[in-house]
């Protein structure tokens, strides 16, 4: 055990894991001398955690693994407040249903990284709500508000940023939210005898204010380490697609367009994200960047990472069912797949669109591509008609089929009775889903 936790750090800052440390390099003498208790939070802000919190949570599973107890912290509490860090403009304030449920989410979302049956180095989920609700507005503003400096404070980058930005500012509430972080590393080390927190670049004043109150509090020495943002070299925002974000959830985004995000990540982004979200070895990663730059044609890094990362999140069914669906899109036999592999594209894989049966009964193909967006004038799918350039699901139509829709969308050619793929010309599809 003694050699993982030397180790440790030194794994994560080759793989450029370490963004700051406290404690003036104590922090890896610390770990070396016994399992310590290791915390990150994580604000119930949606019904589920998307991938920029991998890093983070990824990080506890390496603490973990290194002989380490994690803990990971579901802000009910601090979720209802919202945190500024990174922020250019106030959070919408939900409200305390909406919060509590999203984090039952989290809790068990965050449950599939962790494990919880590992004697000492057992898991554990808590909720700062547990101990934020025990404490009235006198006695929180006596006990924890007493030991923070107002000048202080707004010189934190999370707040500074705020109240430099011209006719934005922060309200009073969000300028607490420093406070409430604080005090949950003061009660998890009270309560859990925990001494470390990481958490991103962006949390770097919050946790420095935490190991001060904790010192202050419970004369305790604590430790801080953040992690770097990830950041894509062309400089667009991490975990954004043209769909929008890209999440954990897999009924909020598919293992299939998952794995497709990772597919398509930059060369230059490659080997970082290797090294960032996947438990391969350095040495491994190192082969791997070496090898694709000595060899012609595609990398194979974009492969292997979509395979680690998506293996990780959405388990190995979700990964075959990726992968298949990638070498059906791959060899045009998209109707080879299952009815929960369509009901991935269905949802965030192609352009879908949901229509009654009965709404067939009468009009005209190049009206109905034209109203699902395929095209913009029906001249277009009059043209791929004249040309046998439109399949629904595999079978070629000609100009002749372009009024009778009943026939185009047969129920007895259907998949599994409800899906079709509309292929025009080489490169469009469009997934229908027709219901009774």
């Amino acid at each position: 055990m003694t050699t993982k936790q030397c180790a440790l750090l030194a794994d994560l800052e080759l793989r450029g894991l370490v963004a700051q440390q406290t404690g003036d390099g104590g922090l890896g003498g610390h770990l070396n001398e016994n399992g310590r208790s290791v915390y990150c939070g994580f604000d119930p802000t949606a019904e589920s955690l998307h991938i920029g919190s991998l890093v983070p949570l990824l990080a506890l599973r390496r603490f973990q693994l290194a002989g380490h107890k994690p803990i990971a912290l579901v802000g009910g509490a601090t979720g209802l407040i919202g945190d500024p860090s990174g922020k250019s403009e106030e959070r919408n304030l939900n409200t305390p249903d909406i919060v509590s449920g999203w984090a039952e989410k989290l809790k068990t979302q965050i449950s599939c990284f962790i494990d919880f049956d590992s004697g000492d180095c057992s898991a554990a989920v808590v909720n700062n709500l547990d101990w934020v609700g025990g404490y009235d507005l006198l006695r929180f503003l006596r006990e924890i508000g007493k030991h923070f400096a107002v000048n202080a404070m707004i010189h934190k980058e999370s707040v500074k940023q705020r109240i430099e930005r011209e006719g934005a500012g922060i309200s009073y509430t969000e300028f607490s939210y420093m406070l409430l972080q604080s005090l949950d590393f003061m009660e998890l080390n009270k309560r859990h005898d925990c001494t470390v927190q990481i958490g991103g670049s962006d949390q770097w004043g919050n946790i420095v204010e935490g190991i001060e109150l904790t010192r202050r509090r419970n004369h305790a020495r604590v430790y801080g380490m953040t992690l770097p943002l990830v950041t894509k070299t062309d400089g667009s925002k991490f975990g954004k697609t043209e769909v929008g974000t890209v999440w954990l959830d897999a009924a909020k985004t598919s293992p299939y367009a998952f794995y497709q995000f990772w597919l398509n990540s930059a060369d230059a982004d490659a080997y970082k994200f290797l090294r960032y979200f996947t438990f391969l070895p350095v040495t491994e990663i190192d082969d791997i960047d070496r090898s694709d730059r000595e060899q012609q044609g595609r990398p194979e890094a974009q492969g292997v990472l979509a395979g680690e990362v998506t293996g990780l999140v959405h388990g190995q069914q979700g990964l075959e069912a990726a992968r298949r669906i990638s070498k059906a899109m791959f060899d045009d036999r998209l109707t080879d797949l299952s009815e929960s592999d369509l009901e991935q594209l269905k949802l965030d894989g192609l352009p879908s669109t949901e229509i009654k049966r009965d709404c067939l009964q009468e009009g005209a193909l190049t009206q109905l591509l034209t109203e699902a967006g395929m095209v913009k004038a029906g001249r277009e799918v009059k043209d791929a008609l004249k040309r046998n350039a439109v399949l629904i699901n595999g079978e070629p139509k000609s100009l002749q089929d372009n009024m009778n829709l009943p026939s185009c969308f047969d129920v007895q050619k259907a998949a599994y009775q409800r899906f079709y793929i509309v292929k025009l010309g080489k490169k469009k599809y469009h997934l229908f889903d027709v219901r009774r």
